[in-house]
């Protein structure tokens, strides 16, 4: 970790951690050490806060767009397969999910710049247990 990497707190306790932040000091151990103690980080709201070192993740702007693509992937998991299950509960419901769903797809195409693949909504999601 360097100073001016962006960064996020590994479990944030309010919005303002949920934010990136930008590394604006580190306090190291002893002075001839590579081993950081604390970090100072800067939240866009202009909050500044201490954290011990294992409490930190660099974070980059690649790494949330990846992180973007998998939970929006898992939405549209989530819509579809809700959609069928509405189906046959109530055929309006299941009209507005899949319009729904199709405002999730665009959004990631013309926000992210991804076209998620229907085959990808196949998969389990990492959060699912693969039983073989």
């Amino acid at each position: 970790m360097d100073l001016n990497d962006t960064a996020r707190v590994r479990q944030p306790a309010d919005a303002t951690e949920y934010r990136l932040a930008t590394i604006t000091d580190i306090t190291y151990s002893t002075p001839h050490t590579t081993h950081i103690r604390s970090l100072r980080l800067r939240f866009p709201t202009g909050d500044e806060r201490a954290y011990a070192a294992a409490d930190v993740v660099v974070c980059r702007r690649t790494d949330d767009h990846a992180a973007l693509v998998a939970a929006f992937t898992g939405t549209c998991r989530s819509l579809r397969d809700a959609c069928r299950i509405a189906h046959d509960f109530d055929e309006a419901l299941s009209a507005e999910i899949i319009h729904l769903l199709m405002d999730v797809y665009g959004i990631v195409a013309t926000r992210l710049g991804v076209t998620l693949d229907p085959a990808d909504l196949d998969a389990p999601a990492d959060t699912e247990r693969v039983t073989e």
